[in-house]
């Protein structure tokens, strides 16, 4: 079994091998195989990013992420600023219904709201404001709404969970109410769990998707 010593230097050593991370900032703590980061760093972008490379390590149970964003003078903007850029990159991705999204801009942390057809068109508004000179946080209260069966989306999440290659379809069981899904079972690792979120995510109809699927520490050899 891994232990936390080993799983905190693989949290450290993947960091350090991403480029765009000054890993030099983040502080990485694991207790019972979950990872807390902390630190500041100059970009929301890194923290995102530092926050996905931890998920993304075998082992991982959980990811507490406290990292702070302290923008360099060069890159802080108005939220006047902020705002008119976001709504220009919002405006000129195809993936977003453009007109369906509202966002607010609150020293520099971006707030998006509205209601659209697609998780999809949900996470494509977040990343098209994300990475601004200038934003320090995206909060996405974007819905998704559509009608769709319960049964339909049922029987299309467990389908892409057959097709993908790293989840094991037996260990997920798929509960659905509604436009809502619930996930529950036991996988072998975080990027597992994501996955199986991510696939019940993109099936039509659903807006709310309930993750209760438990990582197992995986045993291998030491």
């Amino acid at each position: 079994m891994k232990n936390d010593a080993r799983l905190k230097n693989d949290v450290i050593e993947e960091l350090q091998w991403e480029p765009s991370i000054n890993s030099a900032k983040i502080g990485v703590a694991v207790s019972n195989g979950i990872v807390t980061l902390s630190g500041t760093v100059g970009s929301y972008y890194e923290k995102h990013t530092a926050e996905k490379v931890a998920k993304s390590i075998k082992g991982v149970r959980a990811v507490i992420e406290d990292i702070e964003v302290n923008l360099a003078n060069s890159l802080k903007k108005s939220d006047l600023d902020i705002a008119e850029a976001a709504l220009n990159n919002l405006e000129w991705d195809i993936t977003v219904p453009h007109e369906k999204i509202m966002l607010k801009v609150e020293d520099g942390w971006i707030t998006l709201e509205g209601e659209v057809n697609w998780h999809y068109q949900r996470e494509a508004a977040k990343n098209a404001v994300k990475n601004l000179t200038g934003v320090k946080g995206v909060t996405n209260l974007v819905t998704v709404k559509t009608l769709v069966l319960s049964r339909d989306i049922k029987e299309k999440i467990k389908k892409s969970f057959e097709r993908n290659a790293i989840l094991d379809a037996g260990k997920v069981e798929v509960l659905v109410n509604g436009n809502k899904v619930t996930l529950k079972g036991t996988v072998q690792s975080l990027a597992e769990k994501k996955q199986a979120e991510s696939s019940a995510w993109a099936a039509p109809g659903v807006f709310k998707v309930e993750n209760k699927i438990e990582v197992g520490i995986p045993e291998y050899a030491l």
